[in-house]
């Protein structure tokens, strides 16, 4: 396969951007109701990048230790999806949570399991979203913890092919009055890309015979 194969053109870009932002912001108002605060969202931008290229960019805009929350998820199209944390910051989202009065032990032993449900709500209000304006349904596995780098968290060189070209949908927001920011990835491989490329054409065959939407107008 050649790069320009899987490449997405101006149109498909436009209508994954849609979807991604149509899906992060019903995420987000889940995460809305569980700290109490407006939650801040950055322009989807969507990228085909490799996998060393995806840890290099959250490097550049991260210098610290990150956390992130993995869920895997499959059917018509498959792949990983992270909602990532500076590490520090996670503890004030999970003061945010389960309230300031709780102390700072309390705080570190409900760390893990706090994170993880919140990155069940998210990533899977994100990704549903997706998949059923595709017309698709998606199984994800149970939320998985994981502390490190954008190499580790990006699976960067634990196998000969891991650098392979992915799809890097990227997205960042804040939590108002709290000093919280995170971002969401989706990393997949080339064949669900090429599926993904697919379904996109399809939706906007559906959409574009609605005079009433168009994408990315």
């Amino acid at each position: 396969m050649t790069l320009i194969n899987l490449t997405l053109d101006e149109l498909e870009r436009d209508a994954l951007t849609e979807l991604v932002n149509i899906g992060v912001s019903r995420a987000a108002a889940s995460l809305r109701k569980m700290v109490g605060k407006q939650v801040l969202l950055s322009v989807p931008t969507v990228e085909v990048v490799t996998q060393q290229a995806a840890a290099a960019l959250i490097g550049q805009r991260e210098s610290d230790d990150l956390v992130a929350i993995q869920q895997e998820f499959g059917g018509a199209f498959s792949g990983k999806a992270l909602l990532i944390f500076p590490e520090d910051n996670s503890f004030e989202l999970v003061r945010a949570i389960i309230g300031d009065e709780v102390d700072a032990a309390e705080v570190a032993s409900l760390k893990d399991e706090a994170l993880a449900e919140t990155g069940n709500v998210i990533l899977n209000g994100c990704l549903g979203t997706i998949a059923n304006m595709l017309n698709q349904s998606l199984q994800m596995s149970l939320p998985k913890v994981v502390y490190g780098d954008g190499k580790v968290l990006f699976d960067v060189g634990l196998e000969p092919d891991a650098d392979g070209l992915v799809l890097f949908l990227y997205i960042n927001f804040a939590v108002r009055d709290r000093n919280i920011r995170g971002y969401i990835a989706m990393i997949m491989d080339l064949p669900s890309l090429n599926m993904l490329k697919e379904l996109l054409d399809d939706f906007i065959n559906r959409v574009t015979a609605d005079s009433n939407w168009a994408v990315g107008a």
